[in-house]
C-alpha cells in the first residue's frame, strides 16, 4: 500500500477529529480539521488488514483517480497517508458541507413535502457537467446513487465516492458492480457497458428525486432484476413538467 501511495508526510496526529459521518463494514468516515489551518475535511479510513485484495487494489485506484481530477462538480482529493498504529489507509477530502441527495430525499420523506423542478434541474446539470468531465478522461463512476452526490451549502453539486469507478481503456467494460437499484440493465445481465451506464443511473437519481423512491424496485434481486429489464416505472407526479418527465424517460 504504501509504496503505491505518493509520498506525505501528513498522519493522524495532524487533525482533530469530529463526528463520524458514515460507517461501512471496513472503516468509516469522519469530519476532521487540520491543525495547522483549521480546514475542515471529510477523512475516509479503511481498515486494510480486513479487505481483500481486490477491495484493497478499489481503495488505491480511488486515490489514483481522486488525486488526477479537478473539477467543481467532483468531491476533491487533498491527501492520503497510511497509518502503521491503526492499519488504516486515510483518504483526505473535500467535506460536502449540506450532506448528500440521499438525505434530503428522506428529509423530504419525513416531512412530507417534494423537490422543486428547478432544484431537480440545477441538481441534473451539475451531475451533468461533473459526469461529462469524468467520461472525458474515460472513466466510468459505475456506482451513480442518491448517497453518492454530495451537496455544498453554497448549491454546488459534487459527485463522490469513486472506489469502483473504472477508467474504460478499452471501449467497453465488463466487471459487475454498483447498487442494485441503480445498476443498467446490461450491467444486470453481466453484459459488457459503457459510460451510457452512468447516464442510466442519473436517471434513476432524477425520478427519485420527483418521487422519493427509486424507479424499479422487486421483492427479491430476481425480481428487480426483471423489472428493470422491462423498464416499466411509475409516473411521476403531475406537477412536475412534462420536460422533466421527457428527460427522466430518455
Amino acid at each position: 500500500i504504501k509504496s503505491q501511495l505518493k509520498m506525505s508526510l501528513s498522519s493522524l496526529n495532524d487533525f482533530e477529529f469530529g463526528k463520524i459521518l458514515g460507517k461501512g463494514a471496513f472503516g468509516m468516515v469522519c469530519l476532521v480539521k487540520r491543525k495547522f489551518d483549521g480546514n475542515i475535511y471529510a477523512m475516509k479510513r479503511i481498515k486494510i488488514v480486513q479487505l481483500s485484495d481486490k477491495d484493497k487494489e478499489n481503495s488505491l485506484n480511488e486515490i489514483r483517480i481522486l488525486a488526477s481530477l479537478s473539477h467543481r462538480n467532483i468531491i476533491g482529493y487533498k491527501d492520503a497517508f497510511y497509518d502503521k498504529n491503526s492499519k488504516t489507509l486515510n483518504i483526505v477530502m473535500e467535506f460536502a458541507d449540506d450532506g448528500d441527495i440521499s438525505t434530503k430525499i428522506k428529509q423530504k420523506l419525513r416531512t412530507k413535502s417534494h423537490f422543486e423542478e428547478n432544484t431537480i434541474w440545477g441538481y441534473l446539470i451539475q451531475i451533468l457537467e461533473g459526469l461529462n468531465y469524468l467520461h472525458e478522461k474515460k472513466i466510468i463512476h459505475r456506482d451513480l446513487k442518491s448517497a453518492n452526490i454530495f451537496l455544498m451549502k453554497n448549491n454546488t453539486v459534487k459527485i463522490g465516492d469513486l472506489n469502483v469507478s473504472k477508467i474504460n481503456k478499452q471501449g467497453m467494460a465488463h466487471t459487475q458492480t454498483g447498487t442494485p437499484y441503480y445498476a443498467s440493465p446490461e450491467i444486470w445481465l453481466d453484459q459488457p457497458y459503457d459510460y451510457k451506464c452512468d447516464i442510466w443511473s442519473l436517471g434513476c437519481i432524477l425520478y427519485e428525486l420527483c418521487q422519493l423512491k427509486p424507479p424499479f424496485r422487486g421483492t427479491s434481486l430476481k425480481n428487480l432484476c426483471i423489472n428493470i429489464q422491462k423498464g416499466m416505472y411509475d409516473p411521476i407526479p403531475d406537477f412536475y413538467s412534462d420536460n422533466l418527465k421527457k428527460v427522466i424517460g430518455m
